[in-house]
């Protein structure tokens, strides 16, 4: 563990208050420990191996401070697998110890704000811009967002420049993988009208390009584009909502890219039941297509949330693959004032072509998650999850379809205020 208690000490004098001036100090912690066996998780089950089975934990601290101009934000967590490091070790040698957030926001007038560091970025439903708290690390951006809020109207200006180091010369972006961006650019509109959302968005990234006999030379930049909508329209029992995004430019440094996204769903609540029914269609690329890339990819989202709970696509994988066009319910049942139990079904076809020869059926998810809340600050959730793959599947995967694919997890939030304090003028 590379963090230094000087660190938080020096972190809460910056945070203590100044003469005058009302202000609120928080400190929150998060403790989330999750027992998970994998027997098919992420990927189909392979033959001739065995079931995974461990326990994961992130402990974080939430230091918030705020006045009327200004608001601060530090986060610092660890992320570690229970039993990863050795008994009466003097030092944590797995890098699990890490700056989840670290941003200030200046209030510049009544409408204006600038907000700029490490922080999560988070829109809608989630989609291209998402926390992923699932994840124990989540998901952060170092940027800068100038904000516009009135009544009803949210406007967000962000950017971001990242490099690795402070290097004296050239400025070269070597980061890798999952859509690690040299730059980025977004606008994002949302319109609130009564209880219903409309919003719009578009975001450039900008990829470091290499050349080169090794491809290691570094050339510049390509860029991908997204654009689309979003909209939520609630009623008193009924309530639909839906996106659609448009992803275009280059999605490699020699590929162009013309890939769509478009989804709807539908819900009802009667009683103590909440029904919802949708489908979600995201474009792919025929196998054995050479030409234009066709893929969508939610870049930066909340994916866990989306196609199922198993994680078979668009978490860490199905890149640059055949689409995926996911048809789904659910039944949310409030078994209590402190149960619920939430049980969903996807059927899961290939959007592209899988080759001359072969369906696009891919297979049937069925996910279940129980909820009891102890407290407002303790959480236990218990979830199971099963799917039915399809000798399509297989080849997709390149795994034995016939094999039982299912996975079970357990997990126990707890996430109580452990100070606070209101400095009120003088």
């Amino acid at each position: 563990m590379n963090f230094k208690l000087p660190f938080l000490f020096f972190s809460l004098f910056l945070l203590y208050p100044i003469s005058g001036i009302s202000q609120n100090f928080y400190i929150d912690a998060d403790i989330r420990p999750r027992f998970e066996y994998r027997h098919g998780y992420g990927n189909l089950f392979p033959n001739d191996a065995k079931p995974a089975a461990f326990v994961t934990q992130r402990s974080r601290l939430n230091l918030d401070y705020n006045s009327e101009k200004l608001q601060t934000y530090i986060s610092i967590q660890d992320v570690s697998t229970w039993g990863d490091t050795r008994q009466i070790l003097p030092s944590d040698h797995n890098d699990s110890f890490s700056l989840f957030q670290a941003w200030a926001q200046l209030q510049l007038s009544d409408y204006f704000a600038v907000k700029l560091g490490r922080q999560v970025i988070s829109y809608d439903d989630q989609r291209i811009f998402g926390g992923l708290d699932w994840a124990m690390q989540g998901r952060s951006h170092d940027a800068l967002i100038l904000k516009y809020k009135s009544t009803g109207l949210t406007i967000d200006l962000g950017a971001a420049y990242n490099q690795e180091e402070p290097y004296l010369t050239g400025n070269t972006y070597a980061i890798q993988g999952f859509f690690s961006y040299k730059s980025m650019q977004y606008f994002y509109l949302k319109k609130e009208l009564g209880s219903a959302q409309f919003s719009i968005l578009f975001l450039n990234n900008g990829f470091q390009k290499f050349a080169g006999e090794n491809n290691d030379q570094p050339d510049g930049v390509y860029n991908r584009q997204t654009t689309g909508s979003y909209f939520r329209i609630p009623a008193k029992r009924f309530q639909i909502s839906g996106s659609a995004y448009y992803q275009f430019g280059y999605s490699s440094a020699q590929q162009e890219l013309s890939a769509y996204q478009f989804s709807l769903l539908g819900e009802y609540k009667l009683n103590n039941m909440q029904y919802g029914i949708g489908l979600e269609i995201l474009s792919g690329t025929d196998r054995e297509s050479e030409g234009i890339n066709k893929s969508f990819f939610p870049l930066y989202g909340t994916n866990h949330k989306f196609n199922g709970f198993m994680d078979y696509f668009y978490v860490g994988n199905h890149a640059n693959s055949v689409g995926l066009n996911d048809f789904h319910g659910k039944i949310n049942i409030n078994t209590g004032k402190l149960n619920s139990l939430l049980i969903k079904a996807h059927y899961f076809t290939s959007n592209a072509s899988l080759g001359e020869d072969h369906e696009k059926y891919l297979g049937t998810e069925l996910d279940a998650v129980f909820t009891h809340k102890f407290s407002k600050d303790i959480i236990l959730n218990l979830g199971y999850s099963h799917m039915f793959a399809s000798e399509n599947m297989g080849i997709l995967k390149s795994e034995n379809h016939q094999n039982t694919n299912n996975w079970a997890w357990a997990q126990l939030t707890i996430s109580p205020r452990i100070f606070q304090h209101n400095f009120t003028k003088d």
